[in-house]
This record gives C-alpha cells, sequence and structure tokens, in this order.
C-alpha cells in the first residue's frame, strides 16, 4: 500500500505525556509563533512552560494542559505543512481539544480558553473531592468494571486489552486491588502519581464551572470527523460538542474502542503527535494491522513519522 492510499488518522496523547524542553526542537517552525499567541491570550508567560519549565513544574495541572496543547497545535500545523493530511482525528483526554482544533472545530484561541478553564475546574474539583487513580494491568475489561462496582471506584480509561485505568478515593482503590487480586486473574495494579480522580463522578463540581467556558466558545462543524472520548463514535457536527466536552470530565476515555472505530471507518494508519509516543502503543496493543508512526521533533515530519 502506497502512503497516497492510506487512510491516516491523526491523534493526540493527553498529560503524562509532557517532557521538559518539548518545545525547543520546533522553535524554528513557522507554528511556534503559538506559543507567543497563548502568552498573550492567557496573559502568562506560557513559552517559557515549553522550552525551560522542568519536570515538576510541568505536573502541575495548569502547566500540563496548557502547555501540550500549545504543542500539540504547533506540531500539527507542522505536520500539515509538511504536506501530510488526515482523514480523521481523536485525542486522549486533554488531547481531544488539540484533535478539536486539527478539524477546524475550535479555532487556537477558544481551544486554549477552554482548556484553560477545563484545568482550573478540574483542579477546583480535585480539592472539593480528592481522589487518585491505578492502572489495572493484565485484566478483563468485564473484571475491572465488575471489580469496580463492587467497591465503589470507576473505570477512567479502557485504554487497550489489558490496560484499564480506576478512578476515587484511595481507600476504594485500595479495596479494589484486594477485589482483584481475590478474582483469581493475573494482573496487577499500579498507583499513578496524579493529584485528582479524573473522568470519574469525582469532576462533577467541575461541570458547572466549565459550562461558562463552553457558552463563551464557537463551534464549527468538523473538516474531518473527530472520535470523541466519550462515545468512541465519529462527530462532524458543530452541535455535539458542548455535551461531549462535558461529559468528557465525568466519563471514561474509551481508547480501546476508539481504536476499533479506526477500524471501522477505514483508517490503516495511526499518527501520534506528541512530545513522547503514548498512543501509539495503545494501538499496537489493540490493532496490530494499522501502520503506526510518531511524531516528536521536526526530523519526524519527513516521511510522515518514525
Amino acid at each position: 500500500m502506497t502512503s497516497a492510499d492510506q487512510q491516516v488518522a491523526v491523534v493526540f496523547p493527553g498529560q503524562g505525556s509532557q517532557r521538559a524542553g518539548m518545545a525547543r526542537p520546533w522553535r524554528d517552525e513557522p507554528s511556534f509563533s503559538r506559543w507567543a499567541e497563548a502568552d498573550q491570550l492567557l496573559g502568562r508567560d506560557v513559552t517559557r512552560l515549553g522550552l525551560d519549565a522542568d519536570e515538576d513544574e510541568l505536573r502541575v495541572p495548569l502547566n500540563c494542559q496548557v502547555a501540550l496543547f500549545v504543542h500539540f497545535v504547533v506540531q500539527h500545523e507542522a505536520w500539515r505543512a509538511d504536506g501530510a493530511q488526515a482523514h480523521l482525528t481523536a485525542g486522549h483526554s486533554l488531547g481531544e481539544y488539540a484533535a478539536l482544533v486539527a478539524a477546524g472545530v475550535l479555532d487556537f484561541a477558544d481551544g486554549l480558553r477552554l482548556v484553560d478553564a477545563r484545568a482550573r475546574a478540574t483542579q477546583d474539583a480535585a480539592d472539593e473531592r480528592p481522589g487518585t487513580m491505578v492502572a489495572c494491568l493484565g485484566y478483563p475489561v468485564e473484571v475491572v468494571t465488575a471489580a469496580c462496582d463492587k467497591v465503589g471506584a470507576h473505570v477512567a480509561n479502557d485504554n487497550a486489552p489489558g490496560q484499564l485505568v480506576a478512578a476515587g478515593v484511595a481507600a476504594d482503590l485500595d479495596r479494589l486491588r484486594e477485589a482483584l487480586d481475590a478474582t483469581g486473574e493475573r494482573g496487577k495494579v499500579v498507583a499513578l502519581q496524579v493529584g485528582a480522580a479524573y473522568h470519574s463522578p469525582h469532576m462533577e463540581p467541575a461541570v458547572g464551572p466549565f459550562d461558562a467556558a463552553l457558552d463563551a466558545a464557537t463551534f464549527s462543524a468538523a473538516t474531518l470527523p473527530v472520535v470523541a472520548n466519550v462515545d468512541a463514535r465519529p462527530h462532524t457536527a458543530a452541535g455535539d460538542w458542548p455535551a461531549v466536552l462535558r461529559g468528557q470530565l465525568i466519563s471514561p476515555v474509551r481508547w480501546r474502542e476508539t481504536v476499533g472505530t479506526f477500524g471501522e471507518l477505514g483508517v490503516t494508519s495511526v499518527v501520534e503527535l506528541g512530545p513522547s509516543p503514548v498512543l501509539t502503543g495503545l494501538v499496537k496493543r489493540t490493532d496490530r494491522s494499522l501502520d503506526r508512526r510518531t511524531v516528536i521533533t521536526p526530523d519526524d515530519l519527513q516521511g510522515g513519522g518514525r
């Protein structure tokens, strides 16, 4: 199959993919000007986050989410300027906002303001309803779902076969570990270094404050389908997105099913844009028939990625 024959999905990862100095290799790209635009729009030194912030500073959700969003847009615009073209797009959690910009649903300014508002609203929700997350590795999705229901935890990410993330208060996640041990299934539970129970009912206090930002944003019809986290289905209508993004705050990221949707829609190649490869590994676990490429630095643009 030639590159012209391929049906490409361009995808964007979420929090955890950030790297200190991730913006430096992109300074000579025309799209790097988005960093200065972000500085102006938010009235803070966003550029420094991309160039000089250390890993600890980038772990702060408000810093991480804003910096990653700008970085994704810079990468995507450079990728498109290099002649690449996508047939559909998707993003994991935060990455969904970059996908919406890539599809023309949001312009850069509205996307940035929504990401900033989302980061602030979810941090306030985490302060009000503390929680954390664990990765459940090796277990079938049905086993993890049943165990979560039993102990009062929540499936937050269905990432790939044998890779799920659960959210909840620490005590419930301790009981989840015990419940999974008791099933006799082989697997392990790994604590994640996050300060909130994202994509779960713990984020409900964020919905109201985030609504104001959604009301202020302008959504347009998509120029290419965006496969949404909340239902793993393609969306093109402008009017879909306020409810979808509101739901994303409190609903699981259905990435395993998203990859299945890629296959249904004829995708043959997945290109991940980000500071480090995350989603291509999940794609490999879910559907090995899909070609997988990553773009991390401008050197990766030639030929579409690594």
